[in-house]
């Protein structure tokens, strides 16, 4: 009875396996990309697409590019396309700058375009402004001629990408800094901003001859100045400032000459009021020293006598002075 149901069921269990072993064909192969492949000249083995299922690489990522190669007449081998995938690269964008470098007869093999495209720039757009140049404007660049004027200039550098220079060579924001820096050293270096004015290509000239795309990933086509303006007399303000600055140290100086005057006089004033108050004890202590005196013998009458016509005669002379000082005033 057993016999009879294995035997009854064995075709229908070979069927559910080839059933199986198809569906893991289909699940495994993308037969539509293989055929597609076949068609096109590009021979890849059927293991080769079922190692990329297993590696968790997409297919189409690798053979669509390479149809593309190979219809361009560029030889690549799958290994390079997957191992460029596999370590973070475009494939596509590879291939596509390879195609457009050989139609523009530019040489980039695959070895550098993967190079430059796992170093994070955009190879195909590189290739792209190799031929067809960019044009980069710098911001208002601001600098002082000799005579004191400010100017401010705009100019447009037109750059092609260097193909060998891509990796490692330094971007747009260098190409810009040394092109200002070029800008402000020959303003700065003329002797008046008329002759800036006059002859505004005399920046673009010595600005080229400086050689600003050493070690950048650029080649400076040409150097245009698009726009000269007049700013401010950055001289004349700062004879300004400086006098107001002149200014103020001798407003200072003077205050401290005057405060130390001030401190001075203050200082012969207490000095004075201390002289007068030791004078009125001294002139206090006189007629004690005089009655001390008389008792003593020492100071006799007609002496004392003397002394004060002495005293007199002075106090009327100094009231005579006092009053032709007043008269003379008045006068």
């Amino acid at each position: 009875m057993l016999n009879e149901l294995l035997n009854a069921l064995g075709p229908i269990l070979v069927l559910v396996a080839i059933l199986v072993l198809i569906i893991l064909f289909f699940q495994f192969v993308p037969l539509g990309l293989w055929v597609s492949a076949l068609s096109a000249g590009v021979n890849i083995q059927v293991i080769t697409l079922i190692g990329m299922r297993l590696r968790r690489v997409p297919a189409h990522a690798i053979i669509n590019p390479l149809i593309k190669a190979i219809k361009a007449g560029i030889k690549l081998s799958v290994n390079s396309l997957e191992a460029h995938y596999l370590a973070g690269g475009n494939v596509d964008r590879v291939v596509n700058a390879i195609i457009a470098a050989q139609r523009a007869a530019i040489p980039l093999t695959f070895e550098r375009a993967s190079a430059i495209d796992l170093a994070g720039r955009n190879v195909l757009e590189a290739v792209q402004m190799s031929v067809n140049p960019r044009v980069i404007e710098t911001p208002t660049i601001a600098a002082v001629a000799k005579d004191g004027i400010e100017l401010k200039a705009r100019a447009k550098v037109t750059v092609r990408a260097n193909i060998d220079r891509l990796v490692g060579g330094a971007g747009e924001e260098t190409v810009i800094a040394r092109v200002g820096e070029g800008v402000v050293t020959t303003i700065g270096s003329a002797m008046t901003h008329k002759a800036v004015l006059e002859n505004p290509d005399l920046i673009s000239k010595t600005v080229l001859l400086k050689g600003l795309d050493a070690g950048t990933a650029f080649e400076i086509l040409s150097i245009d100045i698009a726009d000269v303006d007049v700013g401010q007399n950055i001289g004349a303000k700062l004879q300004i400032d400086q006098a107001e600055a002149d200014k103020r140290i001798a407003q200072a100086k003077a205050e401290e000459r005057r405060a130390m005057a001030v401190a001075t006089e203050q200082e012969m004033r207490a000095y004075t009021q201390e002289m007068r108050a030791k004078v009125v004890e001294a002139e206090r202590e006189v007629p004690l020293a005089i009655s001390q005196a008389l008792k003593e013998g020492k100071l006799g009458v007609f002496d004392y006598l003397s002394m004060k016509n002495v005293m007199a005669d002075t106090d009327m002379r100094d009231s005579i002075s006092r009053t032709s000082e007043k008269k003379d005033k008045e006068g």
